[in-house]
């Protein structure tokens, strides 16, 4: 397990200055394609992406969190929609398991593919032997629109029978005791239930959040966001997401690529990661997504008079740097930001 002052940033840090927390979970993205096409999704994910994990970039994440984190280390699985290629994900779990890696803390699924009783229970009691703790069935109005959900409850209901109650959790069930009929709204109808769903449990608007979701959201005048760094944020993520492709995002900062597994593990990533002498991390560091601004605008951006929050401004930005290929190297990959590739 790493200690703290192996990282240069933290290197430079008095003993009273806030540290780079170490990077004790991660999130593997076995596919950006997914059966629904959400509009509040981070990663943009849809049934047209594509891209799949290979064995062997998801076991080196694996291990090489576990050399940075030690017992600590916590892996998650997501997409897309993992269950889409099982084959791949059991391979992954299998091998995981087989070399006694710390178990996989979560799985999580739309339940679209939970049609079939026999299919659902031998999934899941194939996942229970391979270490799996938590199942997490994402449901709420942005999935209601092309997910049933009976789907929701068959898995819901299965799950807690094969695996417990305690190792089932459904994001966010309180939808369930009321699930909208979301075929039979009209466009209107179902912005008034998004607005309502952004107001209940609010969402980060990156992604395609970020065209989708913001116009419905209470808006904040620029300059009331304009002070806000986000130094914390980076300092306190204390995980990553790593896509198919190796590409590694710190905490939810979907879009900006912190390095590539590929090419370094883990904990070597962490330990030279610095955000006080890193291009486009630096000034968010310092001065927050709004510290972009003048780039942007010196390349013909018009920014807004109000946004829904400081991600806004940042999705926003990251969008258009992401068309003008400024930041090339760090802004990216096309699967978060575009929604055909």
């Amino acid at each position: 397990m790493a200690e703290l002052n192996e990282n240069i940033f933290n290197q430079t840090r008095t003993a009273h200055q806030p540290k780079l927390k170490l990077w004790k979970y991660a999130g593997l993205m076995l596919t950006y394609r997914c059966s629904a096409a959400c509009a509040f999704c981070y990663y943009r994910c849809s049934p047209d992406k594509g891209g799949l994990m290979p064995v062997e970039i998801a076991i080196s994440a694996w291990q090489s969190l576990k050399r940075l984190a030690g017992q600590a280390a916590s892996v998650h699985i997501t997409g897309g929609e993992p269950f889409l290629y099982f084959d791949r994900l059991a391979e992954i779990l299998s091998t995981a398991h087989r070399e006694q890696l710390t178990p996989l803390d979560q799985l999580e699924t739309n339940a679209s593919w939970a049609t079939d009783e026999n299919d659902i229970r031998e999934k899941l009691d194939f996942l229970s032997k391979n270490g799996l703790k938590t199942l997490k069935i994402s449901w709420d109005p942005f999935h209601a629109e092309f997910v049933s959900a009976d789907n929701i409850s068959r898995l819901k209901s299965i799950a807690e029978n094969v695996l417990g109650e305690n190792r089932v959790l459904v994001r966010w069930a309180h939808w369930l005791d009321n699930p909208p009929d979301m075929a039979s709204m009209t466009q209107q109808q179902k912005n008034e239930l998004f607005a309502a769903a952004l107001r209940k449990d609010p969402c980060r608007f990156t992604g395609r959040a970020e065209q989708v979701l913001t116009p419905l959201a209470t808006q904040k005048p620029l300059g009331d966001l304009a002070c806000l760094n986000c130094l914390d944020s980076i300092l306190n993520a204390k995980g990553v997401h790593i896509d198919p492709f190796g590409n590694v995002f710190l905490g939810q900062c979907s879009g900006i690529i912190a390095g590539n597994i590929c090419c370094a593990g883990l904990e070597e990533l962490w330990k030279n990661f610095n955000p006080a002498d890193n291009g486009i991390w630096k000034t968010l560091a310092a001065s927050g997504p709004a510290g972009l601004l003048p780039l942007a605008q010196e390349a013909g951006y018009l920014p807004l008079v109000a946004y829904a929050g400081k991600c806004h401004i940042c999705a926003a930005l990251r969008r258009f740097f992401f068309d003008k290929q400024i930041f090339a190297q760090i802004i990216g990959p096309s699967e978060c930001y575009r929604d055909s590739i």
